[in-house]
């Protein structure tokens, strides 16, 4: 057998997961095992599979993950339009299906969707399952070959698509050491290079939400003494989040910001449920004896993890009224850090004018302490912008979790979701993010009008067809000839910092088109320096980016002026068109 070429070779078979409309983990007596999301083809096309398309087709991974609930009624590892027809099938997925752990046996057990265990075994393999996470499919498989269920074809498919993950990572060609990755080992975990990694990440994934004038960044010989106050201010474990690794070690926010000023550190809750105001007291004093304060706040797994969802948008206890009242007290600029996964409603500190600035950190990981001082202090500019919209707790208790629709629907009073649907008030919007300098977008190119190529097989009647609906299924159009739309967008640094700025380009199709909301299709983050300007190239497809789905999941892509949003302050309008002389 010949020597395998090196970029042949997986270092890491990675996995995308939980597939699909996995929303729900536990919320209000509802869990992910008897959880059965009610999703429209609309918003399966064109938001819960987004991710999971991208994954396979652009990523290359080398498996996807199945969820344990259910969709339309049927396990997600169970369903073979999902995971056969579509992962495999139309994504061409090079790679095995994995179940979540159990979630045959959950479906079995749990659910109740089969009368038999082996008939859970013939039905997830036949749908396109290839290794079951944990025991059931070792223990029942071969039952169902015995009863007829399921053919041996039908398992040694499954194992080709897992063996052969396998023999790309090399677990069969002898001896590691031999090998390409071989020799990894802990002497390649911890090193300075890694480390450097994970604090550039936490520097990159820092928020600045607000920054009244003169309140960040703060001075050393300003600020020489520095109050850190709250219950995530000398936070470790906190900062890695879950599915963590173990850290190489940790430097706290406490420890981070001692670095560059004398510390008062202060809890003031016990713990992030802060469920007492006993130790305000300490904290308040510490706010009136420092030059600026640093209040550290948030969550922790104990209020947002797996199987435990949040009710509430809240900070949790009193630590608004830590907050407010540490403020009030301070002598100096109150910074307002918050460490959370998730969005949190701050509108009470956003209003406040006693509160100088607002930082989201997320977990920011092992240096999240060194990033959170370099950013607070100037070393480093803020560029992070959020991924997700903020809602205020209105918003909320307006919603089930268990309504997964994605689009607004005025006669139930339900407000839709996300940035695309949701046009009521919001803490902050998604895509938001300040720094310490400002910069402007211009548009060096674009083109002003597209001709779609139609496939040459469609008939007359589909293209007469086509101006009475104004838009043409994906389907139909030869995306291979249609040339991508080019963006040129220069960007200029107006300030005296260097800094980081992710230019984020939005698309709104044509008035009358069924989906006529902003979204976006496509980023790219650029470093600038101080008053100079750089130039961002972004090709767009239009199969890919300026298309919608239809009611019944089907992509189409309306004709006439597609509005192009370039960041907050730029449009640009295109005109596409179908080339009927093709």
């Amino acid at each position: 057998m010949g020597k395998r070429p090196r970029n042949s070779w997986l270092k890491v078979a990675a996995c995308c997961k939980h597939y699909t409309a996995y929303d729900l983990d536990n919320w209000n007596g509802i869990d992910r095992y008897h959880f059965n999301a009610r999703v429209s083809k609309q918003d399966l096309e064109d938001t819960y599979n987004v991710p999971f398309k991208a994954c396979v087709e652009e990523g290359q991974v080398a498996s996807v993950m199945c969820s344990y609930n259910q969709v339309n009624g049927k396990p997600t590892c169970a369903d073979v339009d999902l995971l056969r027809n579509t992962i495999r099938g139309q994504w061409r997925l090079n790679g095995y299906i994995v179940s979540d752990c159990d979630s045959v046996g959950v479906m079995y057990d749990s659910q109740h969707y089969t009368r038999t265990p082996e008939e859970a075994a013939a039905d997830t393999i036949k749908a396109g399952l290839d290794l079951d996470c944990g025991p059931f499919l070792a223990v029942h498989t071969e039952g169902a070959i015995t009863k007829g269920l399921l053919t041996e074809a039908d398992v040694n498919q499954a194992l080709t698509n897992t063996i052969t993950v396998q023999m790309r990572l090399g677990m069969f060609d002898g001896e590691p050491s031999a090998q390409p990755f071989g020799n990894l080992g802990p002497k390649d975990v911890c090193t300075p290079a890694h480390q450097d990694l994970a604090l550039q990440t936490a520097h990159q994934g820092i928020v600045l939400l607000q920054n009244r004038p003169g309140s960040l960044p703060l001075s050393a010989d300003q600020h020489p003494t520095i109050a850190v106050i709250g219950p995530n201010a000398d936070a470790t474990v906190t900062m890695i989040g879950n599915y963590a690794g173990v850290a190489c070690g940790y430097t706290s926010p406490l420890q981070g910001i001692s670095r560059y000023a004398k510390t008062i550190h202060e809890a003031g809750c016990i713990g992030v449920a802060c469920n007492s105001n006993q130790q305000f007291g300490a904290a308040i004093s510490a706010a009136t004896h420092a030059d600026a304060t640093v209040l550290v706040m948030g969550l922790d797994q104990s209020i947002e993890a797996e199987a435990l969802d949040r009710k509430s948008v809240l900070l949790p206890g009193h630590q608004q009224e830590l907050i407010s009242r540490v403020a009030m007290a301070s002598r100096g600029p109150t910074i307002l850090v918050l460490m959370c996964g998730g969005p949190v409603d701050v509108s009470f500190a956003k209003n406040d004018p006693k509160i100088s600035a607002i930082l989201w950190i997320g977990y920011p990981g092992q240096a999240g302490g060194t990033a959170i001082a370099d950013v607070l202090f100037g070393t480093t500019n803020p560029g992070g912008k959020l991924p997700m919209t903020w809602y205020p707790q209105d918003y909320v208790s307006k919603i089930s979790m268990a309504d997964l629709a994605m689009r607004a629907n005025p006669a139930r009073g339900y407000p839709g979701r996300t940035y695309r649907f949701y046009k009521g008030p919001v803490v902050f919007p998604f895509g938001f993010g300040l720094s310490y300098t400002s910069f402007t977008h211009s548009l060096a190119q674009a083109p002003t009008k597209m001709m779609l190529a139609l496939k040459n097989q469609i008939p007359n009647t589909n293209i007469s067809k086509l101006h009475t609906n104004n838009a043409i299924r994906v389907l139909h159009t030869n995306c291979d000839s249609t040339p991508s739309l080019s963006l040129h967008i220069d960007v200029t640094n107006m300030g005296k910092m260097d800094g980081s700025h992710t230019v984020l380009v939005y698309s709104t199709p044509p008035n009358g088109a069924q989906s006529t909301e902003k979204h976006l299709i496509g980023f790219e983050k650029v470093h600038v320096s101080a008053g100079s300007q750089q130039r961002v190239r972004m090709n767009l497809h239009v199969c890919k980016h300026l298309s919608r789905a239809d009611e019944f999941g089907i992509r189409r892509i309306s004709m006439g002026e597609h509005i192009i949003h370039i960041g907050y302050d730029l449009k640009h309008q295109i005109s596409v068109q179908v080339d009927l002389g093709n």
